[in-house]
């Protein structure tokens, strides 16, 4: 079910709302489920260089395996952030149950613009 309006989503669909809910949650902020979430929003005001790329990268890929049993993770690729706050990652995998070929691009909403 889309959060915003809901509307019943495709698998797809469900997995790229999960995946964004996973990486723009702060970890320690759910109540009852401290550890949800990952560290993707502490590396918020950190310089854009190949260090923090890294960072978003173990980051990213330790939250999903974690958090979202449904894909198995082949690629991760940071797009970058704007000035809004603004940042995309292009996923890559597949549906665990079905195995079939998972293409994503997830939008976070980290900083002010969230």
């Amino acid at each position: 079910m889309n959060r915003c309006t809901g509307a019943a989503l495709t698998t797809n669909e469900s997995i790229a709302q999960s995946m964004s809910d996973i990486l723009s949650t702060r970890l320690g902020t759910r109540v009852m489920r401290r550890e949800y979430g990952s560290l993707l929003p502490d590396l918020v005001d950190h310089p854009f260089n190949d260090i923090t790329r890294l960072q978003v990268y173990a980051a990213t890929v330790m939250a999903l395996t974690r958090w979202e049993p449904r894909v198995s993770l082949g690629r991760v690729q940071f797009l970058g952030a704007t000035l809004q706050g603004r940042a995309s990652l292009d996923i890559e995998g597949s549906i665990v149950d079905s195995n079939q070929p998972l293409s994503l691009s997830v939008p976070l909403h980290l900083g002010g613009s969230a």
